[in-house]
């Protein structure tokens, strides 16, 4: 397969295998989130609840985009990625895939709902920090620290966000309804016994919005993991997507040429005027490639991981001058060079792929995942986070703060926690009824103690993973 060593194959085999154990673990680790309320409240059966959500599962995945996967991808530099060195990649990908694997299945163990998505990045910032004291590393930065930056907005503002908007749906319940529906959509489960039609209907109804939602965002994570490991070990096959003819390209770079010429260099900082420079040497670079003679309409293979570095450049130089404010360009052509940068689109479309064999893998270990392994959570998420049992208001109010808050994270390629979400929104539920002295302090604190300490602790582990395995490699 691709023309690889065995011991070099089996590696790609084995790593591909622990991305699916990453997702499989998501599924049952995260998922549960999702069910939770549908389940805790009678509306649906165990196994039809989770066997219906795994299949919600895949079809977010399936169907939602790549563009958080590559926000995964991006969080590292261009720099890790291209190191020739296949075993550094293998030792990269193992510590990161060990050390977000490990944490999961502890969190789980003992019923915590901690986030996947911070276990992923945590390791990858980890591996990313270890990266720097390398010696092949002469850039200096083993993190994308702009992408790193955004990442964490995304991360802290969602659980507050969910918060709020819980306190706020609740409000407008009490005030909007007629107290025999206040009666009925305030009260608990009762064991045993399903709620009326309506109420199902829209537990279900959430029920399926969080789990296709959660399969577009956390789901697009192992695809962007998977899309590392390729990468990673064999950049000459999936550097570039390869469906695309590489022609194409020449428009988009004399485009891209023309118009960051009419920026005015000295205008700009001198860290801004050397970006500037470096997109000229790279579009100079990358056009002589394009008009070289391409069989099958394909650049060489070992020409492939340079072209993805090259154009990584250009869009990463291009969207920091940009950012900065200093270019002298017109409205139309900063809107021109903003799509060129933007994931899937522009010249990024050559970088920001995922193949489908890939989505489809994630979407069935996610799917699968999710049908077992559900119980620690759901009773943490019904029980004991309020000192009340959660009702039917609390419950729907929560999943619809998920929902939207991970829906629209996904169409804005930003990667989120549903499990940092769902649990802030039950708490916000629980505080809108009677206020902080609802919620149980010691569950609150464990989630909480779970919440921090998963970012620090994943990335001691990877990053120090990652100097274990480079010395075994």
């Amino acid at each position: 397969m691709f023309g690889l060593e065995t011991d070099i194959f089996l590696l790609l085999a084995f790593s591909i295998l622990a991305a699916c154990a990453f997702e499989f673990v998501n599924g049952f680790h995260d998922t549960a989130n999702a069910v939770a309320t549908v389940i805790y409240t009678n509306s649906l059966k165990p196994n039809i609840a989770v066997m219906w959500s795994g299949f919600c599962n895949f079809l977010g995945v399936f169907l939602g985009g790549i563009a958080v996967a590559m926000g995964i991808v991006n969080l590292l530099p261009v720099e890790m990625l291209i190191d020739q060195d296949v075993y550094h990649s293998v030792a990269m990908i193992f510590a990161l895939l060990f050390s977000a694997i490990i944490w999961n299945l502890g969190t789980w163990y003992f019923g915590l709902p901690s986030s996947s998505s911070h276990t992923l990045i945590g390791s990858i910032l980890g591996v990313g920090l270890a990266f720097t004291f390398m010696p092949e590393n002469t850039q200096g930065a083993g993190v994308n620290w702009a992408k790193a930056e955004e990442l964490f907005m995304s991360l802290l503002t969602s659980p507050i966000f969910g918060f709020a908007l819980a306190i706020i749906i609740m409000f407008l319940l009490r005030r909007l309804l007629s107290k025999p529906l206040r009666d009925i959509v305030f009260s608990e489960p009762k064991k045993n016994q399903a709620p009326p039609m309506w109420i199902r209907a829209i537990l279900i109804t959430t029920c399926t919005l969080v789990s296709f939602f959660h399969g577009s965002n956390d789901g697009q994570k192992g695809v962007g993991l998977v899309m590392l490991i390729l990468i990673g070990i064999v950049p000459a096959q999936f550097a570039l997507n390869n469906s695309i003819d590489p022609v194409e390209m020449k428009s988009d770079l004399i485009k891209i040429e023309q118009t960051i010429s009419r920026i005015d260099s000295m205008k700009l900082s001198a860290s801004d005027r050397l970006k500037l420079h470096s997109i000229h040497n790279e579009i100079s670079s990358l056009t002589s490639e394009v008009n070289k003679p391409l069989p099958d309409h394909k650049l060489p293979l070992d020409e492939r991981m340079n072209a993805r570095r090259s154009l990584l450049l250009i869009s990463r130089n291009t969207k920091t001058i940009l950012d900065n404010g200093d270019a002298t360009l017109n409205t139309e052509d900063k809107a021109y060079l903003k799509m060129q940068s933007a994931s899937e689109k522009g010249i990024r479309r050559y970088t920001d792929y995922a193949p489908d064999w890939v989505i489809l893998m994630i979407s069935l270990s996610l799917g699968l995942g999710t049908m077992v392994g559900w119980k620690r959570i759901v009773v943490t998420i019904g029980e004991k986070i309020g000192k009340q049992h959660l009702t039917y208001a609390q419950g729907a109010s929560a999943e619809l703060v998920a929902a939207s808050t991970i829906g629209v994270s996904s169409a804005l390629g930003l990667p989120v926690s549903t499990t940092h979400v769902l649990s802030s929104g039950i708490a916000g539920a629980m505080v809108a009824s009677k206020g902080v002295k609802n919620l149980q302090a010691g569950t609150i604190r464990n989630i909480v103690i779970a919440w921090i300490l998963t970012l620090p602790v994943t990335m001691v582990l990877s990053g120090s993973l990652y100097a274990f395995f480079r010395w075994i490699f």
